[in-house]
């Protein structure tokens, strides 16, 4: 695929302390088959659908052991001066931009209301070579405590117009690049325990879904929720056996009527 706009998700890769288990969590799940290991990256291994490129997965560096947690990046075409833009709009950036030898340029930040994404200024590596096809990429959303922050900080740092959709009893909107939804933003309702902070959820595109709830759960995973229609397609959340949350969804089944979709205006966003 092409370079992505400015903005736009590109690529996806989370840290996780048993690497192998994770190859063999996600190669059942969602159909993956991995490249080779390579110590002078730090071990870090792209992940393929169908012979294509669609994610990674990297054990921690020392001193970086944590919960493992996915991580969406960001296109950018120049990673400085959106690191720059991060802190000028409230954001934190945890990792300065770093050249990742000819492949690119990779930045890690923290938006205000908590939620930590990647930038990613691409090289020889342009991100997802497939997105929406079976084991790749298919959708991302920021859920937060705080969506006002959220909404103005995403907007300043990366031009995003927004969409509210309308409903009883949701808070959520889409960030847009002209006529291309891009993300989704979710406010985090009581249905969250407080200790759970601002986080993005990544979406990954399968044939049934049924079919890869069984295979997880039966792996370890605990479903969080679903499997439930939508009219976007049939979708559920999980958490894998390392504690990163990630959903599957089948964008072929859909249900029900599309939500009415309205224009945020700058001066309420």
């Amino acid at each position: 695929m092409a370079v992505q706009p400015e903005g736009a998700p590109c690529w996806a890769d989370a840290m996780f302390g048993d690497l192998d288990g994770a190859k063999s969590f996600y190669g059942e799940v969602l159909g993956w088959t991995f490249g080779v290991s390579s110590p002078q990256y730090g071990y870090y291994t792209q992940a393929f659908a169908d012979g294509r490129t669609v994610a990674a997965v990297v054990p921690p560096m020392p001193g970086q052991e944590g919960p493992s947690q996915w991580c969406l990046y960001l296109a950018s075409r120049d990673a400085a001066a959106t690191a720059a833009k991060i802190r000028e709009n409230g954001g934190e950036v945890l990792m300065e931009p770093t050249q990742v030898g000819e492949f690119g340029t990779m930045c890690l930040a923290r938006e205000p209301s908590g939620a930590v994404f990647g930038v990613w200024q691409a090289g020889t590596h342009e991100g997802f070579a497939t997105m929406g096809t079976p084991g790749a990429y298919a959708w991302a959303e920021v859920f937060t405590r705080e969506p006002a922050a959220a909404d103005a900080f995403f907007s300043a740092v990366f031009g995003y117009g927004q969409k509210r959709m309308e409903g009883e009893a949701i808070d959520f909107r889409l960030y847009d690049l002209g006529e291309r939804p891009l993300l989704g933003r979710m406010r985090m309702g009581d249905d969250f325990p407080p200790e759970v902070p601002s986080y993005v959820n990544v979406y990954f595109a399968v044939p049934d879904c049924e079919g890869a709830v069984a295979t997880a759960t039966g792996l370890g995973a605990t479903l969080r929720s679903g499997p439930m229609g939508t009219p976007f397609g049939r979708f559920a959340a999980l958490t894998d056996p390392q504690g990163a949350n990630f959903s599957v969804i089948d964008v072929t089944t859909t249900e029900g009527d599309l939500p009415k979709i309205t224009e945020v205006s700058d001066d309420r966003v």
